[in-house]
C-alpha cells in the first residue's frame, strides 16, 4: 500500500475540518478519496472545496463498500459512532472515530470486538495526548516522581457555550440525539486525559448534575464529581458550558509532591522529602517538607488532529505504535456513565459501571422526553480554537 486511501463519514463541523486538511495533502502518505453525508448541503460544500476527484456518497454503506477506500474517519453524532465502526470492520476497513467512541459502553464493548477480530488499526481522535503538556504530566508520574498519587482535581469550565450553539442542530443537547451535554461533547478529551496521565481509573464516583441549568436544553451542562481510587486516594472533577470566564486547572498531587497544569505551564511543587516520611519523623511542632517551585520545560508543541490523524496513517502502513488506541475510548466512557447514573439514581456508582441499568435509565430518558427543539434551522459551526 503506497499510500491509506480515506473515506470520511459525515462533513459536519468535525469532518469538514478533518477534509480540509487530508484534502490539502497535510498528512503524509494519506489521499482523501470519498466523503458521505446525509445533508445534501454538506456534499454540495465538498464539491465546492475539495478535490473533484474526492467522490461524494449519501450513504455510508456505499463508501464502505467502495474497492478504493482502505480506512475511514467517523465524524457522525455520537450513536452513529459505533455502529458505523462496526460496519467498517466488517467491511476490512481501517477506522478512526471521532470522540466519544460511543454514548453508553455496552455498544462500544461491541465495537472494540469487532476492531479486534477484524485486525484492522483502530484509533479515536483523542487529539489532546498530542499536547506536550500532558505527554510530560504523563511521564513525570509513572517515572514515580510525584510518589503515590493521593488526590485528582480537575476544573475545567471554560467550554462557555451560547444558547444559539445548542441551537444549531436538532440533534444537540438531546438525548435522543446526543446522549448527554457537556460530558459527552466537550469534555471526552478531559475524562480521557483524567485516566491516561493518572494512571489509573476510579472505582466508584458520586456525581452530581444541573440538566438544563444555564441553558434551555434538557442534557447536562453543569457537573460537579467526586471519586475514589483503589488506592485510597480521591479526586473531584468540576465542568460546565455556562461560566464565563471559565477556568482549566489540572492538579496531581502525591507523596512527592504536586504537579499543576494550567495556562499553558506545567509547574511541579516538589518536595525534597516525602511527606509520609516527613510525617514519621518530624517532631516540631508546625513544620512541613521542603518544597521547590519548578517550571517543568516543556518542549514542542500539540499536533491536535492532524498529529492523531498522521500517527494512525503510519499504524496501518508502518506498524507504528498509536498514541490513541480506539480501544481506549471506552475508558473515559465509562466515568462519563458512572457520572450519569449517580446523578440519575442520586446515589454511588461502582465501576465498572452496570451497563444494563445505564441503557435502561438512558431510554428512559429519551422516551420521557417533552423537550422540543426551536426550529432555527441545522448550521455548520467554525470549530477552530473548540477542542
Amino acid at each position: 500500500m503506497g499510500k491509506v486511501r480515506i473515506g470520511i463519514i459525515g462533513v459536519g463541523n468535525m469532518g469538514s475540518s478533518h477534509a480540509v486538511y487530508l484534502n490539502n495533502n497535510e498528512v503524509p502518505e494519506a489521499e482523501l478519496v470519498a466523503v458521505c453525508d446525509t445533508n445534501q448541503a454538506r456534499l454540495d460544500w465538498a464539491k465546492a472545496h475539495l478535490k473533484e476527484t474526492v467522490a461524494l456518497y449519501d450513504d455510508a454503506n456505499h463508501l464502505l463498500a467502495a474497492d478504493d477506500v482502505d480506512a475511514v474517519i467517523i465524524a457522525t453524532p455520537h450513536y452513529e459512532h459505533s455502529p458505523l465502526a462496526i460496519k467498517a470492520f466488517e467491511k476490512g476497513k481501517h477506522v478512526m472515530s471521532e470522540k466519544p467512541a460511543g454514548v453508553y459502553t455496552k455498544q462500544v464493548r461491541e465495537m472494540n470486538q469487532a476492531a479486534a477480530k477484524s485486525g484492522k488499526v483502530f484509533g479515536i481522535m483523542y487529539n489532546q495526548r498530542t499536547n506536550p503538556l500532558y505527554q510530560k504530566l504523563r511521564e513525570l508520574v509513572q517515572a514515580g516522581e510525584l510518589g503515590e498519587i493521593k488526590r485528582t482535581n480537575w476544573i475545567i469550565t471554560n467550554w462557555y457555550r451560547s444558547q444559539s450553539y445548542y441551537d444549531s442542530g436538532g440533534w444537540r443537547a438531546t438525548w435522543a440525539g446526543e446522549g448527554g451535554g457537556v460530558l459527552l461533547n466537550q469534555d471526552p478529551h478531559q475524562l480521557d486525559l483524567w485516566q491516561w496521565t493518572a494512571g489509573m481509573m476510579p472505582q466508584r464516583v458520586r456525581a452530581f448534575c444541573g440538566f438544563g441549568k444555564f441553558h434551555d436544553i434538557e442534557v447536562e451542562d453543569d457537573v460537579t464529581a467526586y471519586v475514589e481510587y483503589e488506592n485510597g486516594a480521591t479526586g473531584v472533577f468540576v465542568t460546565s458550558t455556562g461560566d464565563s470566564p471559565g477556568t482549566n486547572r489540572y492538579e496531581i498531587s502525591g507523596d512527592r509532591g504536586k504537579l499543576v497544569v494550567e495556562e499553558g505551564q506545567l509547574t511541579f511543587w516538589r518536595l525534597r522529602q516525602s511527606e509520609r516520611e516527613f510525617n514519621r519523623k518530624y517532631k516540631g511542632g508546625f513544620g512541613e517538607p521542603e518544597c521547590w517551585k519548578i517550571d517543568v520545560p516543556v518542549h514542542g508543541k500539540a499536533t491536535d488532529h492532524r498529529g492523531i490523524t498522521t500517527n494512525w496513517v503510519q499504524a496501518i502502513l508502518h506498524g507504528t505504535a498509536l498514541l490513541a488506541p480506539g480501544e481506549e475510548g471506552i475508558k473515559g466512557l465509562e466515568i462519563s456513565n458512572a457520572m450519569h447514573l449517580s446523578a440519575w439514581t442520586d446515589n454511588w456508582v461502582d465501576l465498572p459501571v452496570d451497563e444494563d441499568l445505564y441503557y435502561e435509565k438512558l431510554q428512559e430518558r429519551i422516551q420521557q422526553s417533552t423537550f422540543k427543539k426551536k426550529a432555527t434551522g441545522a448550521r455548520t459551526l467554525n470549530v477552530d480554537g473548540t477542542h
